[in-house]
Formats: C-alpha cells, structure tokens, sequence
C-alpha cells in the first residue's frame, strides 16, 4: 500500500514537473514573439506607408528629398518638385493597407503554419492607418492636412477610416490563440518566434540606415 501511494507521489511530481517545463517553455517562446510581433508591426507599418509615397512621388514625376524610418521618430517623406500632391499623399495609406494585405495573402499560401503573422500586420496596418486617416482628419494631422488642403473631402477621410479599421479589427479576431492567448491556445510556435524576432530585426537595422541623415 504504501509503495503504491509513493509511486503515485512521484508519478504526480513527475507530471507537475513536467507541466512546469511546458508552461516555462510556452513563456519563453510567447514573450519574444508578442514584444517583437508588436514592434515589428509599428516599424513595418511606417515603412510600408512611406514605402506608398516614394511609389506615388516616382509615377507622377515627383523627386523624394529624404525619407526617414528611424525606430525612435515617427516617418516621413520628404518630396520636392511634388506636381501631383494629392496622389502622392494618397498613396502612402493605399499602398500601406494593400500591400500588406496582398503579402499576407501570398506567405499564408507559401507558409500556413506561421501565416498568422502577416495577418496580424496585415491587420496592424489596416487598423493604424484607418485611424491615423479618419481621426487625424479632425486635427489635421499630418498627411491628414495635406489631403484637406489639397482639395479632398473630409467625408473621404473618414470613409476610409470606417473602411480600413474595422477590416483590421476582423483581421485580428480568434488570432490571440497563436500567440498563446484565449482559448483554444495553441502551442507557440518556434519557427514562428524566430521569424517574427528576425524580422524585427531587421525593420530596426532598415530604420537606423534610412534616417534622413
């Protein structure tokens, strides 16, 4: 009886052990995937976005002066000999809430293991870019008075706000399950940890080289 009731001691020491192990190295791996998720997101998100007005100031002929990305300012592009103003100001959202949706679509064919996390900047851009159109049209903020003064309507500005942000919300929805979230978790992945830290990475590397300086 009492080699009975010690053996089932050490069996349940062993599986709390275990369970300790598994919930440690669960952390371990979610900590560095969230932080590095979420930075990323910010990071990419400005150079997509400013990525949109290189691309509208090159196809109506205009010439980009400077285009900074540093990690601890907040983008911008610099365009001279701008003859097409409002294109290019109107294309740093569009491409910033496209492309990220076309990249999604394509690495959730190639990679559907780790595909949650070009829809969670998928979803990223869409929301932050929504809000930064539709709310900063109240204060004009940024590329917000560009537009205004340009000659768009301030209901365009807030459609697309309405547009885009709820779009990214959905995005986002039933996703925290992959980052070790809600219910069902899932386990976190380490291919995916390991992507999304790499790719951090290499967005701060990108920010410090285009600095504007």
């Amino acid at each position: 009886m009492k080699a009975a009731l010690r053996k089932s001691a050490s069996t349940a020491s062993f599986c709390t052990a275990r369970t300790r192990s598994a919930h440690l190295n669960h952390a371990i791996h979610r900590t560095p995937l969230i932080l590095s998720t979420l930075l990323g997101s910010w990071l990419g998100m400005q150079a997509v976005h400013e990525l949109g007005h290189v691309l509208g100031a090159w196809i109506t002929g205009g010439r980009v002066a400077r285009v900074v990305l540093h990690p601890l300012t907040i983008s911008r592009t610099d365009v001279v000999e701008n003859p097409h103003p409002l294109f290019v100001v109107w294309a740093g959202p569009f491409v910033g809430v496209l492309l990220p949706l076309l990249f999604w679509g394509c690495f959730a064919k190639l990679k559907p293991s780790i595909g949650f996390l070009p829809r969670f900047f998928a979803g990223f851009c869409l929301l932050a870019n929504g809000l930064y159109i539709g709310i900063g049209s109240f204060d004009r903020v940024g590329d917000c008075g560009e537009m205004l003064r340009h000659g768009s309507p301030v209901w365009l500005l807030w459609g697309f706000g309405l547009l885009t942000a709820p779009i990214g919300m959905w995005l986002w929805h039933g996703q925290g399950r992959h980052f070790g979230w809600g219910t069902p978790a899932v386990e976190v992945s380490r291919a995916a940890t390991l992507t999304s830290v790499v790719a951090c990475l290499v967005l701060l590397a990108l920010g410090y080289l285009v600095s504007g300086r």
